[in-house]
């Protein structure tokens, strides 16, 4: 089993944007802790980050075929993107839609995601541990064949 994570814009920055709500971890932290947790699931985990919403879009539909899900943090485009939406609904893979913070204890505008209506779940505000909360869901839904 193969699964694409893919982070959105400004998520390069981990660790030190922000960390009095994202936290001191960095990227490359997560996409570590990722692998070792994809190989104790019995998965390969592939890891993608950009600052552009054509690259994330691309990788969506390049992963068919070659992945059986995918983690997305759409960072802000969450929040923007009816592309990168489309993109999630067109491609057919299982999707987790993840986030460090919770979009609800924030400003007003990051309230409403234009993703997750297309995701299968969405993990949100469990810092850093979103990303392998959203993992291990994911290999669960995908393990007993199901999409919620």
């Amino acid at each position: 089993m193969r699964i694409l994570i893919l982070h959105g814009p400004n998520l390069h920055a981990l660790g030190t944007r922000e960390p009095e709500i994202y936290g001191r971890v960095t990227l490359a932290d997560i996409d570590a802790q990722l692998a070792a947790l994809g190989r104790e699931l019995g998965c390969e985990v592939e890891s993608l980050q950009s600052d552009h919403e054509g690259v994330l879009i691309d990788a969506i539909y390049g992963a068919r075929g070659r992945a059986h899900g995918v983690v997305l943090n759409p960072g802000g485009l969450t929040h923007t993107s009816v592309a990168l939406r489309d993109a999630v609904k067109g491609a057919a893979l299982p999707t987790v839609e993840v986030h460090v913070s919770n979009p609800h204890s924030r400003e007003p505008f990051r309230h409403r995601s234009h993703v997750s209506g297309a995701a299968q779940a969405v993990v949100q505000g469990f810092g850093p541990d979103s990303y392998a909360l959203a993992l291990r869901g994911l290999v669960a839904l995908l393990n007993r064949g199901t999409q919620a």
